[in-house]
């Protein structure tokens, strides 16, 4: 955090406090629905390359005069398609898609050399400002994530068909190709989203962490993607009161609170297998 929050207060008579729990909630309950799936789909790693190319993005709209949060949405949407698009041949090519990560994290350094008075909004982007979140930004994020969730309500049913049985959605005809397209373009907006109040380095806190956690605790769907949400909006909600009063970075308490949260769950089942 960059400025010293005052103590003895009550933090909800600060707009920025207010802006800045409406837009975690906001993107809390996108990324852990959204997360679930991705979990599910054993897609964890194509998600957080999504975040390093939407850092290119930023970096590179800013570079040309335009918004940086715009070029992060643009670039994670065309690369999320573009994964989508070649489905199954991306998937296990950990080191291919590694290399996409590390390029387009370089790419965003390099124009951050050609634009160096970006660089303090880019340490934002990098590890998350959500103090600096807006009234307007709020209202976007609460745009996009009402389209991805509406998305994900349509394809979660072919979606899971395609996930648990490949083989058998494809002989009824149901195409793995065009639900992988909207199913990436969905996880690239949520990503945009969380990069928004995480950062892009840390957009793996809350895409996975609670949906990891979630899938531990529960078997049943239903279930599994609420407590996903849940969990995540109580990471984001308690990392920000946190922050406020301890002027800690929002980033770390969240990022703490995801792992605690994750390591208690698989302590858990660990215990349950052995008793």
């Amino acid at each position: 955090m960059s400025r010293a929050m005052p103590t003895g207060t009550t933090m909800l008579k600060y707009d920025f406090i207010i802006n800045a729990l409406a837009a975690a909630g906001i993107v809390a309950v996108v990324a852990g629905a959204v997360g679930y799936f991705l979990v599910l789909r054993g897609q964890t790693f194509a998600g957080h390359a999504l975040s390093h190319v939407g850092f290119a993005g930023a970096t590179g709209a800013v570079l040309i005069g335009l918004s940086p949060f715009w070029g992060l949405v643009a670039l994670t949407l065309l690369a999320g398609l573009a994964m989508g698009f070649l489905g199954e041949r991306v998937s296990g090519r950990d080191v291919a898609i590694g290399m996409v990560l590390s390029l387009s994290l370089g790419l965003g350094l390099l124009f951050l050399h050609f634009y160096t008075s970006f660089a303090i909004q880019a340490t934002g982007l990098l590890f998350g400002n959500v103090f600096g979140v807006d009234r307007a930004v709020v209202y976007t994020l609460g745009f996009i994530g009402l389209t991805c969730l509406i998305v994900l309500a349509v394809i979660t049913r072919p979606l899971l068909f395609v996930t648990l049985q490949p083989e058998l959605a494809e002989a009824k005809s149901v195409s793995p190709r065009l639900l992988s397209v909207l199913f990436m373009a969905v996880v690239a907006l949520a990503v945009a989203e969380a990069a928004q109040i995480v950062g892009v380095l840390l957009v793996f806190t809350l895409m996975v962490g609670p949906a990891a956690a979630a899938q531990r605790l529960s078997s049943r769907l239903g279930l599994g993607v609420l407590l996903a949400v849940l969990l995540g909006l109580g990471e984001a909600w308690l990392g920000i009161t946190l922050a406020y009063y301890t002027d800690w970075p929002v980033s770390f308490w969240i990022t703490a609170l995801s792992a605690a949260v994750y390591f208690a769950s698989a302590a858990k089942g660990s215990l349950a297998a052995a008793a």
